[in-house]
């Protein structure tokens, strides 16, 4: 019966912002709007719940009797630190953002340098077990674009046909990659609007 029930709710609400979408009537605009802000409210106490879940678990770790996870004290000391300089000095401070931005650049570029290795990696063994022309292609771009970028060749763009050329390649993978996130998440919405998916019941 609960599981019903949230379903029910969540397709319900799905499919009423889903048709206000395209109903242009500012009345029915103004309990879309609402019903989007509800969702915002309910994503951010969810956020909050998992905060707080975080740092129990993490706690839990650091006073276990049997094997204590130091790590759990570093992540929770600088959780503390952070939330309570975010507190007082909010977030558009100028300091405070110098010192996130200080340590959110150096993880970013490291996740970068870790995909851009999984990526070869991957195309590797994609060739190594099926040749095709798409993963040849995908081979020798990526390659081409990471000399490229690594500024070993120097700057390409000054090339008069060629750095026009090289520059608008990427901004169409991109813009590949910005589709398939658009298309999956709207596979993922759809799921979920008609039941398929049910990740509200755990």
């Amino acid at each position: 019966m609960k599981s019903t029930l949230t379903a029910g709710i969540a397709i319900l609400a799905g499919g009423v912002v889903l048709l206000l979408s395209f109903i242009p009537i500012s009345e029915m605009q103004s309990i879309r709007v609402y019903m989007v802000g509800l969702a915002a409210i309910l994503t951010g106490m969810a956020a909050l719940v998992g905060i707080i879940n975080l740092v129990a678990s993490h706690w839990q770790r650091l006073f276990a009797p049997d094997k204590k996870d130091y790590y759990s004290l570093v992540l929770i000391v600088t959780f503390a630190i952070t939330a309570a300089a975010g507190l007082f000095l909010s977030p558009a401070d100028t300091n405070f953002m110098k010192v996130v931005t200080a340590i959110q650049i150096p993880v970013e570029t490291t996740l970068l340098g870790v995909l851009a290795v999984s990526l070869a990696f991957i195309a590797f063994r994609l060739l190594r077990r099926r040749k095709s022309l798409l993963g040849v292609v995908f081979l020798v771009s990526f390659v081409l674009f990471l000399v490229l970028e690594s500024g070993w060749l120097g700057s390409y763009q000054s090339i008069p046909l060629l750095g026009t050329l090289l520059m608008l390649v990427p901004t169409a993978g991109a813009r590949g990659l910005l589709l398939g996130i658009g298309l999956a998440s709207l596979m993922a919405g759809l799921r979920i609007l008609f039941g398929a998916d049910r990740p509200y019941n755990g």
